[in-house]
Formats: C-alpha cells, sequence, structure tokens
C-alpha cells in the first residue's frame, strides 16, 4: 500500500509477540495521541500541482487515495506484517477479497492451480467455479498425500492454495514439504492461516510464498467488522497484488483497519486463552459415547498430529465433533446455553456451526462426503467464557442426543 516511510516508527525485530502487538507501526499525528488514530478520508490534499504529480508518478511516496492507502489502514498492516515476519502486507475488505487477489492477481488464461480439497465454501466456488471462466484449471489434491501432490505439480502450475488446518474438517497440511514440492514445480504456494492464527502457525517461516487471512476471525475476534489481509515479499505485494487490489476496489476501510488495529494489542492473550479452552473441551469430550469422532489437532489422536507438532505452537481455538446424524446435532446445538449458533469463528463467543446446511451447503451431499463434512458434523470455536463452563454447557446439551 502506498505510504510515507517517514511519519512511522521503524520496526523493533527484538521485540516479543505482545509488544510488538501493542506498538508496531504507531503513526502519530502533530497532536501526538496516544491511541492511534482513524483518518476518515477518502482522498489526500497536495500543497502544490506539482506535490500532486510526484505523489502520482511515487516520487513523492505519499498517500493518495483511500483504495491505495491509508494512515490507519498502513498502521494496521505494519503490524500484521511485524507479526507474521513478511515484508509486506496488504489488507483487504474481507478474508475472501484476500483469498481471490491472491489468487487471481497470479494466474491468466491458460495457468493450472493445485489445491487440497478440504477447503471452505467460498475458496472451492473460486476454484472450481470462478476460475474455469478464465481458462484456468485447478487440481484438486488430498492435502495430506504428498504422492498427490507431487504427481499434480508434474503438469506444471502457477501456484497451489492450501487450508491448514482445514474448514471444518481440521485436516492439515504439510507446509514445508508442499512448498519445497512447488517451488520445483516453479509455483507459489498460498497458505490460508486463518484457522491457526498468526500466534500459532508461521507459514512463511516454513516455505510458504503468500498468507492470507480473514482478520474477521481471530484477528477481530469480537464479531465488529469484515477484513483481511495478503501478505507477502515487497516484489510480491508491491507488483503483482497492489495493481489488482488497486484497480478491482477490495481494499480495506480505514475505520475496520482501525477496529482490527486495536483488536492485535489483545490477539496474542486471547488466542491463547481460547486455544487453552479447546484444549480442555476436548479433553473433556473424548471417548464420549454420544460422540462418533472429535477432531482436535493438539490431541495425539489427530490424525496428522506429527504434522501439528513440527508446524504448529499450539493445538489451535477449533474443534470439530460428530453426532450421529443431522436430527441429533440439530438437538445439540438447540439445547446449548452458552454456544451460540452462528458461522463466524475465532470470537469472545464460542460457537457452533452446522457447515452440512450453512458454509458447506451448497455443495453436493457427495461433495461434502469427500471432503469429510458429514451431515453429524459440528464445528466449535472456543471463546473466552470461563473452559468449565463450556464444557458443561456441551455435555449437557449431548443428553439430547
Amino acid at each position: 500500500m502506498t505510504q510515507d516511510p517517514t511519519d512511522s516508527k521503524p520496526a523493533r525485530s527484538g521485540w516479543r509477540t505482545r509488544t510488538l502487538l501493542t506498538h508496531e507501526g504507531i503513526r502519530r499525528s502533530q497532536f501526538g495521541e496516544l491511541s492511534e488514530a482513524i483518518f476518515l478520508t477518502q482522498a489526500f490534499a497536495y500543497p502544490s500541482a506539482e506535490a500532486a504529480e510526484a505523489r502520482f508518478t511515487g516520487e513523492d511516496p505519499g498517500f493518495i487515495y483511500a483504495r491505495y492507502g491509508n494512515p490507519t489502514v498502513a498502521m494496521f498492516e505494519d503490524r500484521l506484517a511485524a507479526l507474521e515476519g513478511a515484508e509486506a502486507c496488504f489488507a483487504t475488505a474481507s478474508g475472501m477479497a484476500a483469498v481471490s487477489a491472491a489468487i487471481l492477481s497470479q494466474v491468466q488464461a491458460g495457468d493450472r492451480v493445485v489445491a487440497s480439497k478440504a477447503l471452505f465454501g467460498s475458496c472451492l466456488y473460486i476454484l472450481e467455479n470462478l476460475l474455469p471462466r478464465y481458462g484456468v484449471e485447478t487440481i484438486f489434491v488430498d492435502g495430506a498425500d504428498l504422492d498427490a501432490w507431487r504427481a499434480a505439480f508434474k503438469g506444471g502450475a502457477r501456484t497451489a492454495f492450501i487450508e491448514t488446518p482445514a474448514n471444518p474438517t481440521l485436516d492439515l497440511v504439510d507446509i514445508r514439504a508442499v512448498s519445497a514440492l512447488a517451488h520445483e514445480a516453479g509455483a507459489t504456494l498460498i497458505v490460508d492461516n486463518a484457522f491457526a492464527s498468526p500466534i500459532f502457525q508461521h507459514p512463511l517461516r516454513l516455505g510458504a510464498d503468500v498468507v492470507v487471512y480473514s482478520a474477521t476471525k481471530h484477528i477481530d475476534g469480537q464479531g465488529r467488522v469484515l477484513g483481511g489481509a495478503v501478505l507477502g515479499t515487497t516484489k510480491f505485494i508491491r507488483e503483482t497484488l497492489e495493481p489488482f487490489i488497486k484497480h478491482t476496489g477490495g481494499a480495506l476501510n480505514p475505520f475496520s483497519a482501525w477496529l482490527l488495529l486495536k483488536s492485535l494489542e489483545t490477539l496474542d492473550l486471547r488466542v491463547r486463552a481460547q486455544a487453552e479452552a479447546a484444549a480442555l473441551l476436548a479433553e473433556a469430550l473424548a471417548g464420549s459415547p454420544k460422540l462418533t469422532k472429535l477432531v482436535y489437532p493438539g490431541r495425539a489422536d489427530h490424525p496428522h498430529h506429527a504434522v501439528a507438532k513440527a508446524q504448529m505452537e499450539g493445538g489451535g481455538t477449533m474443534l470439530s465433533v460428530e453426532v450421529a446424524d443431522q436430527a441429533a446435532a440439530f438437538r445439540v446445538m438447540n439445547a446449548l446455553r452458552i454456544f451460540t449458533i452462528s458461522n463466524n469463528l475465532g470470537d469472545a463467543k464460542s460457537i457452533v456451526t452446522h457447515p452440512a446446511t450453512t458454509t458447506h451447503q451448497r455443495l453436493t451431499p457427495e461433495k461434502r462426503a469427500e471432503l469429510g463434512v458429514s451431515p453429524g458434523l459440528l464445528r466449535l470455536s472456543a471463546g473466552l467464557e470461563d473452559p468449565e463452563d463450556l464444557v458443561e454447557d456441551f455435555q449437557t446439551a449431548l443428553k439430547a442426543v
């Protein structure tokens, strides 16, 4: 995003996470405000015609237009980039704006994309429905099968796309291994890191080229605004992604950026507390005769637990459980008193979602079965309530099965 590099604090590489999330990227006006300011402006004024010309030619790197850049948005981008360990970041209007821009800015007719099968429904729409309209082919593979990735890359690819952990099955993909295979094929690797959050997983350190977030989830964490972000090298963000977003209009607005910026201050505290609650809930529910399946990356019985231990710093805030069928799932959901029925996640409030009838409802029953989205599957997002209350709430609700 276009910005003036002289009006912000330099990066503090020695700072630890919580300090960085409180202070990184601050830009103060002439008034010296303590809390970061919201610059609610569409455009910017220039002292002269020559100054305007210099701004548009790039000779002066200052701000031009809110779709191109904004001081409040720039603070959010700088702070998130520092947390992620990325050279650059571009904030977007939503998580799906981040995903679509990260993919579409790279491809053209005749290209191939390789992707894991287990993906959020809207991501599947982009890869299955949208890209073919523009002559781009997508090859889907089992994300955990490295031989399948190897075979798919033999035909060449422009980029690859994965979610890990995946929504809603919590399948994991070995980022380091897949990135190596992608690079051998001359492809880039995009990782949707929304489920793990930037606290528990660092894809760029594992070899990924691009990381995308739905900032709507853990980064906001309080159910208030939509937002997204794409992170990577300065070359990719400035030369490939930024022109695409500038001219297609998916930039983040300043007010949402300010809320997300302030949310970053508590991100580490919130996500770690939520992960502790998720782990306790998984432990309490494990072995319940009412459940046919329980999946949590932090447990040794997760099918990809070895990958989780290698690339995640915690089990995360999400778990999935399965009951006999949709009717049983609905009875459990309707009996819950603390968990809120919604399709969001990463929120301060604990949330329960029935993917088969919400986030993945547009898929055919056969496709849902292939992805592991059964009629009895429930996705749980642990919030900031007392973990013991969450355990009691869910155990009581299971009696309705």
